[in-house]
């Protein structure tokens, strides 16, 4: 039985469960959809809002687009969600936080010199009753006051989301003061989605066409990233998973770790290539989060990102050129994951994407119990293609790669997880001022077992990963013999 760590993520994965009910029972129907709110808040008493039908309207708008439909807070209207747009603000649920971005504390201490005053553009601050007050109707949210406070007496207070996000592409609605993506600016990361503590923003799923694929007993395959070490609990190790993928319908179970060598070996050999012709850096391509941030930020650095498919496509193209009746289902705890395969150059790769999150919703509506599972052999990748999982992974695996193949080359990387650090390195990159010549970058802070959509923290699942990196009978990159079954995959992006 899986623990939640906050009823926010047990109220998604009840909702994602019963959309796998309504799969399972072919009774996708606008009435069966509207039963979900009562059955996931039974009774009249309100458990996570001011009353029960407000909960059950943000559970109505959750199951719409866990369904695959646009959550408009409206009637039933089966709007389709288009384009590669995957993280939506759910409407009923946003909370219209009512924070001021500055604001004056206690600490005000009334000076005479008021350099807050002077340097306000709109004149928005005035002194009342001794202290300085800031008009919020006029206040441009500039910040000029705050630097020049002597005593740190204007605090700066952000939405969540808003400040979660990395490339400003998260807004307020003036009018009802709700939160309002910029599809054009944003990169799916999921960042804001893990940072509302309403649960006002979430992705889109495509839980039902992975549902109707095994029910229909198609040859699925899943691709499954090393993060999952933990996430269904302690006592649930990612042999017991393959085995539960197994009893849900899976056709199979392969590491995306496994792909995570070939793309090593691929990868490794591009930094020596870029090297010798003169390149003067290089980075991963393997998060997806990233190279949507470096398309968005830094358009002028697209070149510098690695020609190598991520492991998550790598470990697809060859399942497929084994099996040509196959359909991938990546699972992982990324939601810009689920962009990466609308690209059209990876689409013969991978199908379907779920979240962690998702799994644990699919494998329940399919009445799997991973913890109830026997243990299956497991030994698809190296230690190091399973360290992908963490901050540095990418550059350690590359380093060993390098080092046994006695290269003549200086690799010298910097290793970089979230958008800030993300953002100075690659800046400093851009104006020649970077020391490295390698830039591994993960727009989660601690790598991928930091993704907005794990279910358990990564003070939590880190241990797990190294325990199953430990596990690896493959020290180094080179000893995994599987690198072999990528030889005729492309693995150029």
């Amino acid at each position: 039985m899986i623990k939640f760590e906050t009823p926010l993520k047990e109220l998604k994965f009840l909702v994602l469960k019963e959309i796998v009910h309504l799969a399972r029972e072919g009774k996708f129907t606008k009435s069966e959809l509207e039963k979900i709110p009562f059955k996931v808040i039974p009774g009249d008493k309100a458990q996570y809002r001011c009353c029960v039908y407000k909960e059950r309207a943000v559970v109505y708008e959750r199951a719409e687009l866990a369904a695959g439909f646009v959550p408009d807070g409206s009637a039933f209207e089966l709007e389709e969600l288009e384009g590669d747009q995957i993280i939506h603000v759910l409407p009923a649920a946003c909370d219209k936080c009512p924070i001021h971005k500055y604001t004056v504390t206690e600490a005000c201490r009334g000076c005479i010199q008021h350099k807050c005053m002077e340097v306000c553009p709109v004149g928005s601050i005035t002194r009342v009753d001794g202290r300085s007050y800031i008009n919020h109707e006029i206040c441009k949210a500039c910040g000029m006051c705050k630097k020049v406070c002597p005593y740190n007496a204007i605090a700066e207070v952000m939405r969540p989301c808003k400040k979660a996000c990395p490339t400003g592409a998260l807004e307020i609605n003036p009018e009802n003061r709700k939160a309002i993506i910029k599809k054009d600016e944003c990169i799916n990361c999921g960042a804001c989605m893990a940072a509302c503590p309403f649960g006002a923003i979430s992705d889109k799923s495509f839980i039902i066409q992975v549902a109707k694929e095994l029910i229909n007993n198609k040859k699925v395959y899943a691709v499954v990233a090393p993060a999952i070490t933990g996430q269904f609990g302690n006592k649930v190790s990612v042999q017991k998973i393959k085995n539960a993928f197994k009893k849900a319908g899976f056709f199979g179970m392969f590491e995306a770790a496994c792909g995570a060598d070939a793309v090593t070996v691929h990868e490794g050999d591009e930094f020596a290539k870029r090297m010798q012709d003169g390149d003067e850096y290089m980075t991963n391509s393997c998060c997806s989060g990233f190279v949507n941030y470096m398309e968005k930020i830094f358009p002028d650095q697209i070149e510098r990102i690695s020609g190598t498919v991520s492991p998550m496509i790598a470990a697809g193209r060859m399942i497929k050129k084994l099996d040509k009746d196959a359909v991938v289902v990546f699972v992982g705890p990324c939601t810009a994951k689920k962009t990466e395969v609308q690209r059209e150059s990876v689409k013969d790769a991978v199908d379907y994407v779920l979240t962690f999150e998702e799994l644990a919703a699919l494998m329940a509506g399919f009445d799997v119990d991973p913890e109830e599972c026997d243990d299956v052999s497991v030994n698809d990748a190296s230690s190091f293609g399973r360290g992908f999982a963490q901050s540095g992974g990418v550059a350690a695996a590359i380093e060993n790669y390098v080092n046994n193949k006695k290269m003549n080359i200086n690799f010298n990387p910097i290793k970089v997880s979230g958008p800030d650090e993300i953002k100075k390195a690659v800046m400093m990159a851009k104006v020649g001022k970077l020391s490295q010549n390698f830039i591994e970058g993960m727009m989660c802070e601690g790598g991928c077992i930091g993704g907005p959509a794990t279910m358990i923290s990564m003070m939590k699942s880190k241990p797990q990963l190294i325990k199953f990196k430990n596990q690896s009978d493959k020290k180094s990159v080179l000893d995994n013999d599987n690198i072999k079954k990528f030889e005729e995959v492309d693995l150029e992006r």
